[in-house]
């Protein structure tokens, strides 16, 4: 009888088919048809690097089989197996009972510097409330121009209000939105994803609504959806979705925040949930937030207007023709004794969030500014990693 191992699966009804683990995979073990998205049993080594980059958690299945799940299979599934009782092993004349399940399924963890964890002190969240065969539907309260209308870069704030729905969102967590219509292949749009923008309690505090921050893509069906949004239209939606890039509810938590354009849009929502907790005591919050141009900067004028001791800003352009170029990791090296300082807290929380191009620049920024105290980057990343204390969503 062959001895029992442990498979990577990827939940069907969570997974929006967007398809960045197969393009992250290293080793191409991860597919997709029309249907699903999966993972070759005969291919995955476990390296964990799709587990960080999904955005819904589907990535994050495992199963303990004696006989994997086929390619076949897996494209034909609507939902995700349960855990199968498993035999006798008779080679070893001992049953397997759930110590050593739940010990393989511990062990499809093992050595994943990848994976990300949720702030102890983070509240639980709600995952995949509503889904593509049960979305809820909401309506648009506003839709407004953050960019300056000179600008080539149109940003929006919408704001979608669920009619009575329940919709427990937390801060950095996302929501999908479904634009109507069909794709090429004459199916329905599959949901894209949108951070939220506004604390838990609603845009304005409770009202429960929620903010979505988005930029207008050439070409891109579900930004060009959103962004020509009128006030009293529906918008169909999926989620809550996200279980990692949560933020800390404990009082004396510090947040450093990476941000660029619309990476901007879980920052917003920690700042203005910090603002409603703390009042006007200390917030513990610095950001760096990078764009081209100060007219491309979503939330320009509201951010100036925040006073320093709840969020120390650092706004950065690298198209301002009155200063030289200038990126988020040239900031955060000019200001190295501070970062330097919050890198050395326990208490400290990073959050980097906006281009995958801005993703290895910090990274050298943040091994320099290590480097700078004695410490190894590497080792405190994976550190506050574990602990729930670092967190990047880059696309």
């Amino acid at each position: 009888m062959n001895q029992p191992i442990k498979q990577h699966l990827i939940d069907p009804e969570i997974c929006i088919r967007c398809y960045t683990c197969e393009n992250t995979c290293p080793i191409q073990a991860i597919e997709h048809n029309e249907d699903n998205v999966v993972v070759d049993a005969s291919k995955c080594n476990f390296c964990m690097d799709c587990i960080p980059v999904c955005p819904t958690g589907s990535i994050d299945e495992w199963r303990v089989v004696q006989t994997p799940y086929s390619l076949e299979s897996q494209f034909e599934w609507e939902e995700l197996p349960e855990q199968e009782a498993l035999s006798v092993d008779a080679t070893s004349n001992e049953s397997v009972d759930d110590d050593p399940i739940a010990a393989l399924l511990a062990e499809a963890h093992k050595g994943a510097g990848g994976k990300a964890h949720a702030p102890i002190t983070a509240s639980k969240p709600t995952i995949n409330l509503y889904n593509l065969i049960n979305p809820v539907e909401a309506v648009v309260q506003g839709n407004y121009r953050l960019t300056d209308s000179t600008s080539d870069t149109d940003v929006r704030h919408i704001i979608l209000d669920f009619q009575g729905h329940p919709f427990p969102v937390l801060e950095g967590q996302s929501i999908g939105v479904i634009a109507p219509g069909l794709d090429d292949n004459q199916s329905a749009h599959l949901p894209r994803l949108y951070s939220v923008s506004s604390p838990r309690d609603g845009e304005r505090p409770g009202f429960h609504n929620v903010s979505l921050t988005v930029k207008r893509d050439e070409g891109g069906v579900c930004s060009n959806y959103l962004c020509d949004l009128s006030k009293g239209d529906n918008v169909s939606v999926t989620g809550p979705f996200g279980s990692t890039f949560l933020m800390p509810t404990a009082p004396d938590a510090r947040l450093l925040m990476i941000c660029t354009g619309t990476g901007s849009a879980p920052m917003r929502a920690f700042t203005m949930a910090r603002e409603r907790t703390v009042g006007a005591q200390e917030g513990g919050m610095v950001m760096f937030f990078g764009a081209r141009t100060p007219d491309a900067l979503p939330y320009f004028g509201p951010l100036k207007k925040l006073p320093d001791k709840l969020l120390q800003k650092h706004l950065v352009f690298s198209r301002c023709a009155t200063a030289e170029k200038e990126y988020v990791q040239d900031r955060m090296r000019a200001e190295s004794q501070l970062v330097a300082s919050m890198l050395q807290d326990n208490n400290t929380h990073i959050y980097i969030c906006g281009l995958r191009d801005m993703e290895q620049g910090v990274e050298d920024a943040l091994h320099s500014i290590a480097q700078s105290f004695g410490g190894d980057w590497l080792k405190l990343r994976n550190d506050m990693r574990e602990a729930g204390r670092y967190h990047v969503e880059t696309y």
